[in-house]
């Protein structure tokens, strides 16, 4: 049991979003009440300290049928975006305060919690799968959606990357292989800010990587780091830690991923190219992802709507960025485009790996839609 001091140190020191109390006959962390109603209004899944949605794509592929680009690029999720699980287990706790967040970075707390007040995977997924079915109960009474909303109960991809830093869950290596274990997973994707490196070894040497690992990467310099990652957890050391982290991407043995984030006022300019490159010749990821910024959410009080790109332009520095790249030396090429998520990816041609998780002629028996 954790010395009750101890618990009112960290309380009152530490947590301005997050409670530490007794749940199940367990002391463990939780979001506050208050925070939990707000998160609730805007229509996530809490369970204790840990968050699920249903995004736009989601929704979509429920109604419509039209899932998102990972389906489109990669094959995942398998059957469909309905089919798509994305959470945080720490749910509003991260080390930055990204400008271009969409979610309400005014209510993260920033800590690495230890392994004795979180929830263990088990019981995280039972309980995000609990709050997604009451996100879901809409859906089972709409003829258009209803066997797709079944389906959904039984995600095949689960993508750690919502309300939080995913590298901040102590518990995270056992996380994954709880989730390559079930009987229906295809895949597990990792979305990280890149500044807890420590997280991203121990998961290869305990051979407890993602099917595929993204590294956000959003400013070519030092100084722009600051200023669009606002991170602080590591103010001193940030961007150092996160050059750890790109470093790492080049040898890790899963399939990797940099995602570079486009916004119009601060890294866009074609002059950052070139440092954009030779950062991508470290990382030497299997794929770049370039997108542009969407002006949604709490982003909105942070950036402009004329932030967002065009699709054209968004394909227009991507090209420039992978002729420089291979003008360096590199062996890039492009390999396909969204326009409706303004999203262009390129291939690494010397660090090959398939881009398919889930062929397309595979698709079919994971879903009567695809």
């Amino acid at each position: 049991m954790i010395a009750m001091e101890r618990i009112d140190q960290v309380i009152k020191e530490t947590l301005r979003y997050h409670v530490i109390n007794e749940v199940n006959s367990r002391i463990r962390i939780r979001i506050t009440d208050d925070t939990r109603a707000k998160l609730i209004k805007a229509s996530y899944g809490i369970y204790n300290h840990s968050t699920v949605e249903l995004c736009h794509w989601t929704k979509s592929a429920l109604v419509k049928g039209q899932s998102c680009y990972k389906f489109k690029f990669y094959g995942a999720p398998a059957g469909g975006s309905h089919r798509c699980a994305e959470f945080s287990p720490v749910g509003m706790i991260c080390s930055n305060r990204c400008v271009y967040c969409w979610r309400p970075t005014e209510s993260f707390d920033s800590f690495i919690p230890s392994e004795d007040l979180v929830d263990d995977p088990e019981e995280i997924v039972q309980g995000i799968l609990r709050e997604r079915y009451r996100l879901l109960t809409g859906y089972f009474g709409n003829p258009k959606s209803k066997d797709r909303a079944k389906e959904a109960l039984v995600p095949t991809h689960w993508s750690i990357s919502l309300s939080g830093e995913p590298t901040l869950y102590p518990k995270l290596p056992q996380l994954v292989r709880y989730l390559k274990g079930l009987p229906s997973t295809k895949s597990v994707f990792i979305v990280t800010n890149g500044e807890h490196p420590e997280m991203l070894e121990r998961m290869q040497r305990e051979d407890a990587l993602p099917t595929q690992l993204y590294l956000s990467c959003n400013a070519p310099n030092k100084e722009l780091f600051y200023r669009i990652n606002v991170p602080v957890m590591y103010r001193e050391d940030a961007w150092e830690r996160w050059l750890r982290s790109l470093e790492l991407l080049s040898r890790l043995n899963t399939r990797t991923v940099i995602r570079i984030t486009l916004i119009r006022s601060l890294n866009y300019d074609f002059k950052y190219i070139s440092e954009f490159a030779k950062l991508m010749l470290i990382g030497n990821p299997h794929f770049i992802e370039v997108k542009s910024y969407m002006h949604l959410g709490h982003s909105t009080f942070r950036l402009k709507r004329s932030d967002m790109l065009r699709h054209e332009e968004v394909r227009e520095w991507a090209m420039k960025l992978l002729d420089e790249i291979n003008r360096l030396g590199g062996n890039f090429r492009h390999m396909d485009e969204d326009e409706a998520s303004r999203i262009v990816v390129i291939q690494n041609m010397s660090r090959y790996i398939d881009r398919w998780i889930v062929r397309p002629e595979e698709q079919r028996k994971y879903s009567n839609y695809v």
